[in-house]
């Protein structure tokens, strides 16, 4: 069975750092597209960022362009994200997900082209 953990949230004040990491278990995801999302209170969940299965190119939300950095490490079939200057906005619960088709030129932003989804980890950043 294919499984998705993430693991590195907290609470950490405004400006602080954090770094989420997803280990994935049961398939070698090499050849996909990987992305975190979050979900925040009140709101649906949207895209934050995402790295291609070449690990060329990366996509992110614009909100946390130039804050936050998505890299990958298929050797250990794991997907990081690095969050620095953290603003109150960025509180949610983030999680990892897996593209549904491997060998995908573009990475998609739509939480429906994902098919593994991790459990979620939460972030929460104070004023």
């Amino acid at each position: 069975q294919v499984q998705l953990v993430e693991s590195g949230g907290g609470l950490v004040q405004a400006g602080g750092s954090l770094t989420l990491s997803c280990k994935a278990s049961g398939r070698n995801f090499g050849a996909h597209n990987m992305g975190w999302f979050r979900h925040a209170p009140g709101k649906e969940r949207v895209f934050v960022a995402g790295i291609s299965w070449k690990a060329g190119s990366t996509v992110y939300e614009d909100s946390v362009k130039g804050r936050f950095t998505i890299s990958r490490d298929n050797a250990k079939n794991t997907v990081q994200l690095q969050m620095n200057s953290l603003k109150p906005e960025d509180t949610a619960v983030y999680y990892c997900a897996v593209e549904s088709y491997p060998f995908l030129t573009v990475v998609r932003r739509n939480a429906l082209d994902y098919e593994y989804w991790g459990q979620g980890t939460q972030v929460t950043v104070s004023s």
